[in-house]
């Protein structure tokens, strides 16, 4: 690959990487069309209201387990291995589903998938995070939505194509099946790509890291001035870190900058699932449906809307480094609350099940639609790239697991409750959501300090002089110290080298 240039080779690695993040993509997507199959109701003997939900939520439940065991298989096993292990589980878990003879299989099934998932989920942020420049980290850590998003509208398309095909148990079996394939091709695949550096220099893999580093910043040259200088940074940061006994989870609670970026990161992963998205993924098509569309129209407006979010996390990608993280969140959540508005509006007006016009079904389509559009450009891409980046080396597995299970529990909650809820209040569920997006959007505007541009080695710098109140905090001032110690940092480290002068430039830029 020494043909190509190193933002673009890191960008590729953490691409395949987020192949793990299509399969969660794809089974979030394929069930909705498995379950309102009639060949699924008809084997399964038409399922009641509860088991159907079991689908669901033994599903999320297996992630919250699968991002739990990530925090310890990601310090012990590695960032690649960690993901082989994944797929092996996923992989297992899709066959059960596949080859299900009866409802209890299907719910074993869906809970080992979810497993896998989740070590996927936790995993996959925190290995792009940890290979990609400063610069680029926003948009290579966005690619775990963007693929999400990939999975989504292929299970879409493949789901309707699927429910037009057959009429036979094809119409579930084979989608379920399918999304064996590329969870085989990464588990397969990926001990051919890099090992996170970081994580082999704190594991005592000194030359290892080196090499890995060489490999990912100046095409395998060691002796490359910015590869020594980023070398001596985690390896300094890592010291630091053994010298001040950072070397477990309990560090996240006992030190307050730790704790203050775990609480941030689970108050974020808890609010996606407040902005509504869940309930949207999981009701809307059963709203579609009680609006007066045919089961094969809501399933194509469900590919349709596929198509949306991922032009909107491909904005996301473009954009992320330039904009930033801190208002691109709280602008999605302010679009959000208006998009909910709308919804509830039209809801109370025209309530499904009502003979409603056209023109009722065509506005809550379009709120959805652009509900989604909202989402997929802003909060739901941010979700994965703030965790992965604002913890330390010693922290940053622990951290991750944890947000990532807050992601997956409040999930489940939402996912239980929503049917319910829609059954007994109606419209008045959507005021849930109005009130949680205003409130996001208020929260993180107060304490959520601008992270882009950072490197991960002065995440601590950033984190302990940032005020708890963000908005009397002078990033400016801090950006303008903080390059200062670098240059200075870089001048120690690379005097008499002949690359001093482009390794200087190259070590501050973005950061």
């Amino acid at each position: 690959m020494s043909f190509l240039s190193p933002k673009l080779y890191q960008f590729l690695v953490s691409c395949f990487a987020s192949v793990g993040s299509f399969t969660y993509g794809y089974d979030l997507g394929i069930i909705a069309q498995v379950t309102s199959s009639e060949s699924f109701h008809t084997y399964f003997d038409n399922p009641g209201a509860d088991e159907v939900g079991l689908v669901v939520s033994l599903f999320t439940a297996g992630a919250f387990t699968g991002a739990f065991l990530a925090g310890f298989s990601s310090n012990y096993l590695g960032r690649r291995g960690t993901i082989a292990l994944a797929t092996a589980v996923f992989i297992v878990g899709s066959a059960l589903q596949a080859g299900a003879r009866t409802i209890h299989y299907l719910f074993g099934g869906r809970f080992i998938g979810g497993a896998g998932v989740g070590l996927l989920c936790m995993i996959i942020p925190l290995y792009q995070a940890e290979l990609a420049h400063p610069s680029i980290r926003g948009r290579v850590t966005a690619l775990q939505q963007f693929f999400l998003g990939i999975g989504a509208l292929c299970a879409s398309w493949i789901g309707y194509g699927c429910y037009l095909g057959f009429s036979n148990n094809n119409q579930w079996r084979l989608p379920l099946g399918i999304q064996i394939i590329p969870a085989g091709i990464l588990g397969g695949l990926i001990f051919f790509f890099p090992e996170s550096p970081r994580w082999l220099l704190e594991n005592d893999q000194s030359e290892k890291g080196l090499q890995t580093l060489a490999r990912l910043y100046a095409h395998g040259n060691v002796d490359d001035a910015l590869v020594s200088v980023e070398f001596e940074d985690i390896q300094a940061a890592i010291l630091e870190e053994r010298e001040h006994s950072v070397s477990s989870w309990k560090e996240l609670f006992t030190s307050k900058s730790n704790f203050r970026r775990l609480l941030i990161c689970i108050a974020l992963q808890a609010s996606i699932q407040m902005t509504g998205v869940s309930a949207i993924q999981y009701y809307s098509p059963t709203i579609f449906a009680q609006i007066g569309l045919s089961t094969g129209r809501t399933l194509l407006f469900q590919a349709i809307n596929s198509i949306i979010a991922l032009i909107a996390q491909g904005i996301c990608i473009i954009m992320i480094d330039i904009t930033g993280r801190r208002w691109p969140l709280i602008l999605g959540n302010l679009g959000n609350c208006l998009t909910f508005i709308v919804g509830c509006i039209l809801l109370a007006k025209f309530p499904p099940g009502a003979d409603n016009p056209r023109s009722a079904q065509i506005g809550f389509i379009a709120t959805t639609w652009i509900y989604n559009f909202s989402f997929s450009a802003t909060c739901g891409p941010l979700s994965w790239i703030i965790p992965a980046e604002v913890f330390n080396t010693a922290t940053r597995s622990w951290g991750v697991a944890i947000s990532t299970m807050t992601s997956f529990a409040f999930n489940t909650m939402i996912g239980q409750v929503t049917d319910r809820a829609m059954t007994d209040v109606g419209y008045k569920y959507y005021f849930l959501f109005i009130v949680c997006n205003l409130t996001n959007a208020l929260f993180f505007w107060a304490v959520l300090p601008e992270t882009c541009g950072t490197p991960l080695e002065s995440m601590n710098s950033l984190w302990e002089n940032a005020p708890w109140f963000v908005p009397t905090m002078k990033r400016h001032d801090f950006l303008k110290d903080f390059e200062d110690e670098v240059k200075a940092a870089a001048n120690e480290k690379m005097e008499g080298n002949e690359h001093v002068e482009s390794a200087k430039v190259e070590a501050t830029t973005n950061r």
